[in-house]
């Protein structure tokens, strides 16, 4: 709408040189450009004397956007040393004028900065951070736990069923993506292997590459970081939509445990899967370098076999899968720790979805690689 949409348009009237201004019109939000003019004239008008009064007996219709951008006027006017006083104003007017009172926000000191200075905070503040969520994760492992415990001495309290459904959704639906890229992973290492090997002509211990590293490093983490992503999120989102909606506060009213109603089926259906899954990896991952050994390197599924039983012995196939348990044991956590930290909000939810992502996948590398120096320092 426009100012022609107004029956009587704000307006104001110069009277004795400048000292009285006579305001008439509506003084409403529909002819909010026009008030902004008029508002102006207020200041420009009145600057010009030592004392103004400004005369309200015209003014048919009053709002708050009215009543705020008079106030305004008026502190401006003040502010230059130029006396102001009202007149003629109607009871409901000078009620308004005084609720639509305006104050100028101060601006906060602008701070000297120093980039050095700033880069160390950030640093020093990102490390609490990480130990406060770092004692956070520990009290929730307590938690679980505990809850564990009690399960254990209360089998009657344990949803059998939920672990099940969960055991589906997170281990057999999962099956086919980590079958494809474990697949395609080996076929890839197994490619660069015999391209790179076979320069020195040793393409055959391409075989003793993949079955090693597979066996104990990358099977176990693609399928490791596959579930975080995959898995991991969903717990969070789940939890998180949970808490927004009050239904975890719902369960404490009724006297349950969240941790043993919720959070204990699907951290167990994570352990219990995530092993099942490493090993349909690391088959995965083998077949797919069996097959582009044979067809990029002449070396037939015979002595692909062959020389994978010399290459590797029984605890190699250990290694990754002792690991597999502990990385689901972490996924399972931090998911469920994130979720739980939701508020109110689709934004917080969001954010604790990529926060669960992202500190699961760099734990699942930390835990990788803590491994890793366990079993050389135990020359396992």
């Amino acid at each position: 709408m426009t100012v022609d949409a107004v029956h009587h348009p704000p307006d104001v009237v110069i009277a004795n040189g400048g000292e009285r201004l006579a305001l008439s019109g509506d003084w409403i939000l529909i002819a909010s450009r026009r008030l902004e003019q008029k508002a102006q004239q207020l200041v420009d008008e009145g600057a010009r004397v030592k004392f103004v009064t400004i005369d309200l007996s015209g003014v048919e219709k009053l709002d708050t956007a009215g009543a705020w951008l008079i106030n305004r006027a008026r502190h401006e006017l003040a502010h230059a040393d130029v006396g102001v006083a009202l007149a003629h104003a109607r009871p409901e007017h000078h009620t308004m004028l005084e609720e639509a009172a305006f104050r100028e926000f101060e601006k906060p000191p602008r701070r000297r900065v120093n980039v050095i200075v700033d880069l160390l905070a950030d640093l020093g503040a990102s490390v609490v951070d990480a130990l406060r969520e770092f004692y956070r994760g520990v009290a929730f492992l307590g938690e679980f736990i505990a809850a564990m415990a009690y399960v254990a001495t209360h089998p009657g309290h344990f949803r059998f069923t939920s672990l099940v459904f969960h055991m589906e959704t997170i281990g057999f639906r999962s099956a086919p993506i980590i079958i494809l890229i474990n697949l395609l992973v080996g076929a890839i290492v197994a490619q660069q292997g015999i391209f790179q090997l076979l320069k020195f002509g040793a393409s055959s211990y391409t075989v003793s590459l993949i079955g090693i590293l597979v066996l104990r490093e990358l099977g176990v983490l693609l399928t490791s970081i596959m579930i975080a992503g995959r898995s991991g999120s969903a717990i969070t989102a789940e939890i998180g939509s949970m808490k927004m909606r009050e239904e975890i506060d719902a369960l404490r009213v009724m006297g349950l445990s969240p941790i043993e109603v919720l959070i204990a089926p699907r951290v167990l259906a994570l352990i219990v899967s995530l092993p099942i899954l490493t090993f349909i990896a690391d088959m995965a991952a083998l077949f797919g370098g069996l097959l582009v050994s044979w067809s990029y390197g002449g070396i037939s599924p015979a002595a692909f076999l062959s020389l994978l039983k010399e290459a590797i012995a029984l605890h190699t196939f250990l290694v990754g899968m002792i690991k597999a348990p502990f990385m689901a044991l972490v996924i399972g956590l931090i998911a469920a720790m994130d979720g739980l930290e939701t508020k109110g909000s689709a934004e917080s939810l969001g954010r604790q979805v990529t926060s669960s992502v992202v500190k699961s996948i760099f734990m699942v590398i930390v835990l990788d690689g803590l491994f890793a120096i366990f079993f050389a320092s135990i020359d396992y």
